[in-house]
């Protein structure tokens, strides 16, 4: 409040020069001048003028400016001997949107250290105001009011209680530190008396970080009972907090965790939990996740995320996670426009009951590095590629504990001709070898080195077609005749054992997604791209693609739909109707012309409602499934009912099992002072650590303030 009043002072000083014969500003203008804030301040009224007894007036629509802080009031004199500045309200005082004081009148002293302001009134960042008797300024830092209602809520003329205040005996405002300080508080909803406190420290809503308890959840679910959350903040410094969270109810004792620090070149951020429970009694329950990176100079960046927790179960009884396995990473990268390196070690941990954490490669090192050159004598474009990949198992038994290192070379020449018929062509034509060192297999060597060449070409027409209703129609045939010869294929399948074929890798030489598998044959690809675009924002895309190849490949699993020397028809499209549908579908035809693999991906959202949904089928595979076969249905949704009031579902479905996986309801309400919660959620599969279980939560909080001139979304009309 100083910085307010001093620049009203200032301008009362620069009129009140003349008058005692001493100098002008260094500006020369008798209405500016240079305050300690260094910024010019403005006085303007209807009328001004020095009465007698040396006094300076200012009467009627007085305004003060300096920089973005305003002060009006509708008279102002300044007592130049007494050392006194009165103001005749209503006075307003503005602080960059920050903070609005407003009073009925004041009387301050020349140094503004020290007054007295009555029927005071005081909004902090459009949020919580204060309303007092009167209000006192002390030691140039405190404001001190007295008989006190604070809340964010919109409080109406005719008298009407907001929907929660606090009332208090006095409150005392630090300007310095930003902090409110109650003595004897009291909360009222409905101007009842819920919870008195003798003392209270709230943070005045312009400060952005601030030691202190934030919003209290409750949690119900059928394995832990009723308990609270309550999370309290801890600010370590300008760059690094703290926030604690203890977790209460009768079957347990946590307490949750995070600790975030921002750095010049970087940032981390730690999570975790530790819990005593009646579901294990007498073990030491939690989990831990550390993530973040750094900039390492010259375009490197050093990136990490870890995690790992103590049992299968423990995140699905106390986070909303739900993995099957833990993948945690650190890794090196840089990204240029001609190279690309990235390294990075992994590390899975399995939450599956039937998979031993022992069997699975556990342990990986990737190494990449990518080079792009562009040569002038036979144009196109010539990639380089290395590449290093190592996994061991924990186990050393025969087979099962399989450990695999390999390196691959890659070289690769591309080049594109475009005729005057619109004919396109590409030709590639690449080479690798690879390196492998295989241990604890008895059924494979122990070393292999191989070559694999390959080329292609692929013929495109494209054409287009306008409407005369101005829309666009695309049309590609397309063809590719390709070869690949693989010298050695007596390696073990350890990373490609699932195999994805879609629009992505149509017109690859090799749809493996790891290259310890290769393709090894004549190939030919026929497909056809359509697309439909209209100016009201419709648009339909659609792909049709299947491969043809000399001979099969045994390794290509029953589901993924590229098995035999016929692969199944790929068919995917994509529709968009410009009013917030969105509709993307993909699927493979087989011969008898059934489907062995759907996806149907949907979305739609208008005005305040919002539905999604997608479903996946996929035919028993004894590689992929397990046998067993796949049909599974999400959907998740939203509808506002009006400005306050939203809810939101979400539901899994397994159609072949004829059960539902997980389901959840949830209910907000939302003003312009309070916000509260409802949610349910049950989660109805069991394995042999997780047990069905079903959670409400339930969590209140008081959200910011409007006041008249704001215009917030959720602002309270008072008719």
């Amino acid at each position: 409040m100083r910085s307010l009043l001093s620049l009203l002072l200032s301008g009362v000083l620069i009129l009140s020069q003349p008058t005692e014969g001493s100098a002008q500003s260094d500006s020369g203008n008798p209405e500016t001048s240079d305050t300690a804030a260094g910024t010019p301040a403005l006085l303007v009224a209807d009328k001004i003028f020095i009465t007698p007894d040396n006094k300076l007036v200012a009467e009627g629509n007085v305004e003060a400016y300096q920089g973005d802080i305003k002060l009006t009031a509708e008279s102002v004199v300044y007592d130049r001997e007494a050392g006194s500045l009165s103001l005749t309200g209503p006075i307003r005082l503005d602080e960059a949107g920050e903070t609005t004081l407003l009073a009925d009148s004041a009387e301050l002293d020349s140094e503004i250290q020290n007054g007295l302001l009555t029927g005071a009134r005081m909004v902090f960042d459009q949020q919580i105001q204060i309303a007092s008797v009167q209000a006192v300024r002390a030691a140039g830092r405190y404001t001190q009011f007295s008989k006190v209602a604070a809340t964010s809520c919109h409080v109406c003329a005719d008298g009407r209680s907001p929907l929660w205040q606090i009332r208090a005996r006095k409150v005392t405002h630090d300007q310095v530190e930003r902090q409110l300080y109650f003595e004897g508080a009291q909360l009222r909803i409905m101007d009842l008396p819920v919870f008195y406190f003798p003392v209270l420290r709230l943070p005045d809503p312009t400060l952005e970080r601030a030691t202190g308890f934030l919003t209290p959840s409750i949690r119900t679910t059928s394995q832990l009972g009723t308990g609270i959350r309550v999370p309290y903040f801890i600010r370590l410094g300008d760059h690094k907090d703290l926030t604690l969270t203890p977790y209460i109810s009768s079957n347990t004792r946590t307490v949750y965790f995070r600790y975030r620090q921002a750095f010049k070149r970087g940032r981390i951020r730690l999570r975790g939990a530790f819990t005593r429970d009646d579901l294990r009694p007498d073990e030491n329950r939690g989990y831990f996740f550390a993530d973040g990176q750094f900039s390492l100079g010259k375009g490197y960046r050093l990136k990490f995320d870890i995690r790992t927790t103590s049992d299968d179960a423990y995140l699905a009884d106390y986070t909303p996670f739900n993995p099957d396995r833990l993948r945690s990473e650190i890794a090196v990268e840089r990204i240029r426009r001609d190279t690309a390196f990235r390294t990075g070690f992994i590390h899975y941990e399995s939450l599956r009951d039937r998979e031993p954490q022992d069997e699975i490669p556990s342990r990986v090192f990737d190494l990449n590095y990518r080079k792009r050159y562009f040569p002038k004598s036979v144009g196109g474009e010539v990639q380089l590629a290395f590449i290093g990949h190592a996994h061991q198992r924990t186990s050393t038994e025969d087979v099962i504990g399989r450990d695999i290192a390999r390196a691959t070379f890659d070289a690769e020449w591309v080049r594109s001709w475009t005729f005057v018929t619109g004919l396109r062509t590409d030709v590639r034509l690449g080479a690798a070898i690879d390196t492998f060192d295989i241990r604890n297999d008895s059924a494979f060597p122990s070393n292999v080195t191989r070559t694999a060449p390959r080329a292609a070409l692929t013929l495109r027409y494209p054409m287009v077609r306008r409407e005369q209703n101005g829309a666009r129609q695309f049309l590609e045939p397309i063809v590719q005749l390709g070869w690949a010869n693989v010298s050695d294929s007596d390696v073990p399948n350890d990373e490609s054992t699932f195999q994805e074929f879609d629009q992505g890798n149509l017109l690859s030489l090799s749809r493996f997604p790891a290259v310890d598998r290769r393709e090894d044959s004549a190939t030919a690809v026929v497909g056809l791209n359509w697309a439909r675009y209209r100016s009201n924002g419709w648009e339909a895309l659609a792909t049709v693609g299947q491969v043809f190849r000399s001979e099969a490949d045994p390794d290509f699993t029953l589901s993924s739909g590229l098995q035999g020397t016929t692969s199944d028809l790929l068919l995917a499209g994509q529709l968009r109707n410009g009013k917030g549908l969105t509709v993307a579908a993909r699927g493979l035809l087989n011969s008898d012309l059934s489907f062995s693999k759907a996806e149907l991906r949907t979305a739609w959202s208008k005005g305040g409602t919002s539905l999604s949904g997608s479903y996946v089928w996929l035919e028993p595979d004894p590689v992929e499934t397990g046998g067993d076969e796949i049909s599974e249905l999400w959907l998740n949704g939203g509808y506002r009912i009006d400005q306050n009031w939203r809810t939101t579902a979400y539901a899994r479905y397994d159609f072949s099992e004829s059960e539902p996986i997980r389901a959840g309801l949830g209910v907000t309400y939302r003003n312009e002072c309070v916000q509260f919660g409802v949610t349910l959620t049950r989660r109805f599969t069991s394995t042999s650590s997780i047990e069905p279980t079903t959670e409400f939560g339930f969590t209140l909080a008081m959200t910011g303030y409007s006041v008249e001139s704001g215009g917030k979304k959720y602002k309270k009309t008072c008719s």
